[in-house]
């Protein structure tokens, strides 16, 4: 006689889930420990006597944005995997996750002061350099600094969507080297309200190219910031002209950094620091653009907008990508889901997918006729073809509903 099996708990359990990932998140230091590479790279080949090519390494940062991350997600692909529901509470409360995200901050501020070090230096011999730095390694430096300062504000993203006191304050510490504060308020309160709405200006609109997309969604968030904390501190009876205003709180810390950044090594320093700020604050508007790019929530039969469903952001699994940014590709889960911790973000049924990572994504921004190449036939495509449905650009309106015919 058979005994049967078909009931042993043991055999009934599924397979133990377990994040492939895990290790992979120490990845994510790479960009603020970038420099520290570079100055390795650049000592190394001025000894091998190829003075020439070593200033390369000064512009690792966009060595590593615009080309080593698009090839890395070219050939490891997507990712593929999410997280069982059964594992969510207990994989949200590792704090292995967390320390990953804490430990961007000091790599960062410690390569910051590296690099005013470098940017003031008048005597690099040790490194084989004569003299200091020339200009172009000087900016070279400045931008991949900014590059840093860029995937910071990301991780700076993550820290401030939490209910941590701690992680809220760390997230405005990450955001003081780009003087980017006011993302804290505006990303929070302003945008994932009106995301893939006209009034959003961080939502991309169908046939503007991303060089209209930045001024507008740099100077429109900033607005809207005042105007949040404004009105939080009307209804508490305080004026916003006070130190309450976390607009201006997270601005002091930007003053205090950069005055000390000075004090240290001279008011040389200020050119490069308002040069990598510029630019990081910039990397992150190119996220920006390309995460909601003319999709747009509809309006109900009470005036009002639509639910934000998976299906109103641009979302990407590349693998690659997803380490550096904590999966800030998997945006459609982030924005059902504002408060939940990287670690546990899926890739949701329904939402719409680039053609590749964030990483590659960003180059194509930067040449709006490659970009509307790419991207416009699939907005189209995601409404089915249905041009009225799309966030268009006012003020090209009505030449994209002649040309793609108004339903």
């Amino acid at each position: 006689m058979t005994t049967s099996r078909t009931g042993d708990p043991a055999q009934a359990a599924p397979p133990q889930w377990h994040d492939r990932k895990r290790r992979m998140w120490l990845f994510g230091l790479v960009p603020p420990t970038a420099i520290v590479l570079a100055v390795g790279l650049v000592w190394a080949f001025n000894l091998l006597g190829w003075q020439a090519v070593s200033p390369v390494w000064w512009w690792i940062g966009p060595l590593l944005v615009y080309v080593v991350l698009p090839i890395l997600d070219r050939f490891f692909g997507p990712d593929g995997q999410n997280p069982p529901d059964e594992v969510m509470e207990q994989l949200e409360n590792d704090p292995y996750y967390r320390y990953c995200v804490y430990a961007y901050i000091p790599f960062q501020l410690v390569s910051l002061v590296l690099a005013c070090y470098f940017w003031t230096a008048g005597d690099l011999s040790w490194l084989g350099v004569e003299g200091g730095l020339g200009l172009v390694s000087k900016i070279g430096l400045a931008v991949s600094i900014g590059a840093m300062g860029g995937i910071g504000i990301n991780a700076a993203h993550e820290l401030g969507h939490k209910k941590d006191e701690l992680e809220r304050w760390l997230s405005k510490v990450t955001l003081a080297q780009t003087f980017y504060g006011h993302f804290y308020i505006e990303h929070n309160r302003g945008h994932h309200v009106r995301v893939a709405t006209p009034e959003d200006p961080a939502s991309a609109r169908f046939a503007e190219s991303f060089w209209a997309f930045l001024p507008r969604s740099v100077w429109g968030s900033l607005r809207s910031a005042w105007r949040l904390e404004q009105a939080r501190l009307g209804r508490m009876g305080k004026r916003p002209w006070s130190i309450h205003n976390d607009v201006l709180n997270a601005w002091l810390m930007s003053v205090v950094l950069w005055g000390a950044l000075a004090a240290v090594f001279g008011w040389q320093v200020l050119p490069f620091l308002v040069i990598q700020a510029v630019y990081g604050f910039s990397l992150l508007e190119t996220v920006n653009y390309l995460e909601h790019y003319g999709l747009l929530r509809q309006r109900t039969a009470s005036g009002r907008y639509e639910r934000c469903t998976p299906e109103h952001s641009w979302n990407s699994d590349h693998i690659v990508t997803n380490i550096f940014l904590y999966h800030l590709q998997r945006h459609s889960d982030h924005h059902a889901n504002p408060t939940r911790r990287y670690q546990t973000l899926r890739s949701m049924a329904g939402a719409p997918n680039l053609p590749s990572g964030y990483a590659s994504m960003i180059t194509l921004a930067y040449l709006p006729p490659v970009w509307r190449r790419v991207m416009d036939h699939r907005v189209l495509a995601h409404y089915g073809g249905d041009i009225t449905r799309v966030n268009i650009q006012p003020g090209k309106r009505d030449r994209v509903l002649a040309k793609y015919g108004a339903r």
